[in-house]
């Protein structure tokens, strides 16, 4: 990922929570990360592997997905994946690219990476104001552009420092 998407990313983090972000050094994920089809990354492995004591966002453009029960697939591409409460997160870009420009990828690329942080601190998926950024975007880029930068009352409940 270039370095003005990390910067904006680590401005938005900044300015919405507060928190000051370091950029990691960039890692190359290896085989064992793939999903079964091996077309793209397992976002369940991902976090399983950088799960530990420190805050984690990764940031990347390759595609992930996840194992989804309720879909009845074994790999459903996603954006995004947080434990909730957790310290780990992942962000892929590759579905925010589709038909927009750098500027929109950029926006789309800071709410959810505000979003998935937020499941980190224990907000799960909002169903109480549309513009909200915990709504679920369902893989789709529309609901992104739809939410506001900001996270509602009811949501805000349930944060966990």
């Amino acid at each position: 990922m270039d370095e003005r998407r990390l910067n904006a990313v680590r401005l938005s983090v900044k300015d919405f929570y507060g928190y000051e972000c370091t950029i990691g050094e960039r890692k190359e994920l290896s085989e064992e990360l793939l999903a079964d089809s091996r077309r793209r990354y397992s976002a369940e492995k991902i976090l399983s592997k950088y799960n530990g004591s420190g805050n984690v966002l990764i940031l990347m453009e390759d595609d992930i997905a996840v194992h989804d029960t309720a879909r009845s697939s074994p790999e459903w591409g996603i954006i995004g994946l947080g434990y909730r409460p957790g310290n780990v997160c992942v962000v892929s870009t590759h579905r925010l690219k589709k038909g927009v420009e750098r500027s929109k990828v950029e926006e789309r690329l800071r709410k959810v990476a505000i979003h998935e942080i937020g499941h980190n601190l224990g907000i799960g998926h909002c169903s109480s104001d549309p513009e909200c950024l915990m709504n679920d975007a369902n893989g789709t880029g529309k609901q992104i552009d739809r939410e506001r930068m900001f996270i509602c009352g009811e949501c805000r409940k349930s944060v966990r420092l």
